[in-house]
């Protein structure tokens, strides 16, 4: 026993700390003293919470660059500020981590817990496990027994026989090798990319067994090692029963009852937290932990999109990001790694690692060979269903409260989970990027696609505003029974930290259940879900298929890109980023939207097309509905050459087929005073191919009266808008354009000097950053290239030339 200046005493054994707290008293007690527990405490957690914060960030921006989950910064936070470092030292345990606030930190620590633990059953989509089937159920369940038996085996080998061993230990151990911590595993799926495949969902599917059964047998050992252990397993199991049966649809009653229209108010929201609490309470009284009682809770509300949005707005800043690590920190508190090495032999400590890792992985890889999945496939789903995270920890973290797990047993397992964490996202990474393969498809473009053939389109928008262009060009695109359309309608969804598990799983493909959607909650997405639909009923000859990429503007061009080649598209259609006046004019552009669309558009496996909007849908549907059958659309198509521009007659030529369609192709061509390219072969043979394909349009459709062609002969760019304007200002609803990047050609001299966006070529830059036509919208097309014809281009650079660079000086040509 020995006493201190700070006025505790403390008892230190082999692995265990006693601190009595005593306050000198001089015989009288004021009011206002100087050794309150206020006093004492808050700046000590003040201090704390910083500390924490602090060091949580930084190891998140420097993991993130590693593709690490956020998890293990959590934990290495803890062992880095725990007495594996930084709190054995002397100015930690004065000024940042003295015993005596070790009671209050715990205190935020498990409320933080508590409400933790109600987002992730507010998170929980049960829905999963009415999917699954046998092979789902077999590698949950294989994930579950062979890690259970193997945690019994492992805590009786590696953990030595000390005075303070406990048998009970190996039951948390147990528990925790089950567990699939599936919002970091969805988390990491959406990462890697991996969301939408056949390995994803079994793997989500999977967890949910996984993590419900952890639950069960969390909620059992707690019960089981109560004093009254038949009372807690009765009390606890009964109010599951009444969360399920009574207090579920009496809650969604309540919301449904006293909400107005579609708003939830903050009542409601205080309501929700009150309960919380009350249900943590209830399960702490059963004799189980309050966390139990939490994620009940959170998983018998509603499934409401409005609901949860509202909720995660006050929690998941605060909780996720403030208390939480609050957490982390009393796990690394409880984490002496130095202690646990001196008593632990390192190579017992890697058998269990690695054993550990294996118990898991190796038993999702047997069954899923059995169900004749491919070795890397099984090695992934493997990989995948050993994911581990704040399930893992509160599990062990259970253990160490009712001291079943001590000083050697509780690091040993959090150092396990650690290298779990680590190494599961970087294995993943470097698979799927050493065994991708491409698939080939042959109709990568609309010129290219075989007549009287299905025409596939994926549709992109990022919101509403985006919708009505976007619909109305697949109307015009002329779906018809011998030559259908089938779109694939794609929601754009930033992946943010406020990004939830359910959005992640639920806007998927065929994802049509309305049920999921409160009456009272119609938010964007299903808008645009039913405005796509709404489509497909009007013409029997359109088939739509509406999902949701939901993935930082980074990478959104890689799940773009990716479901074009999954899907065999001819053509995207992306919404171009800069919003439109009521004018015509452009508005401020969206910087994150743009480079979506440059990099689609440097990467994409198919033709490209960007609509700029300018009222083509509003005008479509306002002009159908006061004259139906008998408006006609004017589009005029602008060629000058090249693939764009003959990839751009292309979808010009389908669209002429349609009946309200008027057609006008305008082809410029260079005069005597253009600069003679003549004798350049690549020039020539583009040159015969754009004859050919012009003469097979008016040999085929120059008999149709709605369709009308003219040749117009320019030398300059100023000449070349002059013509476009004599083809009749405002009088055509939407002209359609090649992008023509890196083929300037000398009729078009000048036109890029001035480009502000590149996306949209010389042409449609001019066309849509001038004041001509303002109420004319515009369809910039870019024919696929394949990656041979591009090396071929880099190859013949310094013999071919397509045509002249842009001189300085020179006049900005404006309509």
């Amino acid at each position: 026993m020995n006493a201190s200046d700070d006025h505790y005493i403390i008892k230190k054994a082999d692995d265990i700390i006693e601190a009595c707290y005593y306050i000198k008293r001089n015989g009288h007690d004021p009011l206002w003293r100087d050794h309150s527990s206020l006093n004492t405490s808050l700046p000590f957690l003040l201090t704390q919470l910083f500390v924490v914060l602090f060091v949580d960030r930084i190891l998140l921006l420097i993991l993130k660059s590693l593709r690490q989950p956020p998890i293990v910064a959590h934990i290495l936070c803890g062992v880095l500020l725990g007495p594996t470092m930084l709190a054995e030292t002397s100015f930690s345990r004065k000024y940042i981590f003295p015993h005596k606030t070790t009671m209050v930190l715990e205190t935020f620590a498990n409320l933080a817990l508590t409400y933790y633990m109600f987002l992730v059953g507010l998170e929980m989509e049960f829905t999963l496990i009415m999917q699954a089937g046998s092979q789902v159920v077999s590698i949950a369940a294989a994930g579950i027994i062979f890690p259970l038996l193997f945690g019994f085996g492992l805590y009786f080998m590696a953990v030595t026989k000390s005075d303070h061993f406990d048998n009970r230990g190996s039951m948390f151990w147990a528990i925790a090798l089950t567990s699939t911590n599936f919002p970091d595993l969805t988390k990491i799926l959406a990462d890697l990319k991996l969301l939408r495949t056949n390995i994803g969902k079994i793997a989500m599917c999977s967890a949910i067994i996984s993590d419900l059964f952890t639950w069960f047998l969390l909620i059992m050992a707690i019960s089981i090692f109560n004093r009254q252990k038949y009372n807690a397993v009765l009390s606890t199991g009964i109010f599951i029963l009444v969360s399920v049966f009574a207090l579920r649809p009496t809650v969604a009653w309540l919301i449904d009852r006293t909400s107005r229209g579609e708003i939830i108010s903050d009542t409601h929201v205080w309501f929700i937290m009150a309960g919380i609490l009350f249900c943590g309470l209830t399960t702490d009284a059963c004799g189980s932990h309050s966390i139990v009682g939490a994620f009940m809770f959170g998983a018998i509300l509603p499934h409401d999109d409005t609901v949860r949005t509202k909720i995660l707005e006050r929690l998941q800043d605060v909780v996720a990001g403030i208390l939480m690590p609050l957490f982390f920190l009393i796990s690394g508190l409880r984490s002496d790694l130095r202690y646990m090495f001196q008593h632990t032999p390192w190579e017992m400590v890697l058998i269990v690692v690695v054993m550990s890792w294996v118990a898991k992985v190796a038993s999702v890889f047997f069954i899923s060979l059995h169900y004749k999945m491919s070795t890397m496939d099984s090695l992934v789903l493997g990989l995948l269903m050993n994911t581990k995270g704040v399930l893992a920890l509160i599990v062990l973290n259970t253990g160490r409260d009712i001291k079943a797990l001590n000083n050697q047993s509780f690091p040993l397992m959090v150092l396990t989970l650690l290298v779990m964490s680590c190494l599961i996202e970087p294995i993943i990474a470097l698979a799927n990027k050493s065994t991708k393969k491409i698939t080939r498809h042959m109709n990568r473009s609309i010129k290219g696609s075989e007549p009287d053939t299905e025409m596939r389109i994926l549709a992109c928008v990022h919101s509403m505003r985006n919708v009505m262009g976007t619909i109305s060009v697949l109307h015009l695109s002329n779906g018809t029974n011998d030559s259908p359309l089938s779109v694939f309608a794609i929601h754009l969804i930033e992946l943010s930290k406020r990004s939830t598990t359910t959005m992640l799983i639920v806007h998927d493909d065929n994802n049509n259940d309305e049920g999921r959607y409160n009456n009272q909650s119609k938010n964007e997405t299903a808008n645009i879900i039913r405005a796509f639909e709404n489509l497909e009923k009007t013409n029997t000859a359109v088939a739509v298929q509406t999902m949701s990429v939901i993935s930082p503007y980074a990478t959104m061009h890689v799940d773009i890109c990716s479901l074009a080649e999954d899907k065999s598209v001819n053509l995207i259609i992306l919404p171009f980023h800069k919003e439109v006046k009521g004018d015509g004019r452009m508005g401020n552009g969206n910087s994150n939207f743009a480079n979506v669309n440059m990099n689609v558009l440097t990467n994409a496996s198919c033709s490209v097309a960007m609509i700029v909007d300018r009222g083509i849908g509003s005008k479509m549907f306002d002009l159908q509905e006061k004259f139906p059958g008998n408006f006609a659309r004017q589009i005029a198509m602008l060629f000058i050459g090249g693939p764009d521009d003959r990839e751009a007659l292309a979808y010009a030529w389908r669209m002429a087929g349609h009946h309200d369609v008027c057609l006008t192709v305008a082809r410029f061509v260079p005069g005597e005073q253009a600069m003679d390219l003549s004798h350049d072969v690549s020039v020539n043979r583009e040159r015969r191919i754009d004859d050919e394909h012009l003469e097979d349009f008016k040999d085929k459709l120059m008999s149709n009266i709605g369709i009308n062609y003219t040749e117009m002969v320019v030398h300059n760019g100023e000449e070349i808008i002059a013509a476009i304007r004599s083809l009749g200002e405002d009088f055509f609803d939407l002209y359609i354009i090649g992008r023509r990047q890196g083929e300037i050609s000398p009729v078009t001299e000048g036109l890029s000097d001035w480009g502000s966006c590149p996306e949209l070529g010389a042409i449609g830059d001019t066309l849509v950053s001038s004041n001509f036509a303002l109420h004319s919208s515009v369809l910039v097309v870019q024919h696929y290239v394949s990656i041979d014809a591009i090396h071929e281009m880099a190859d013949c650079s310094s013999t071919c030339s397509l045509g002249v660079g842009a001189k300085h000086d020179v006049q900005r040509y404006d309509f």
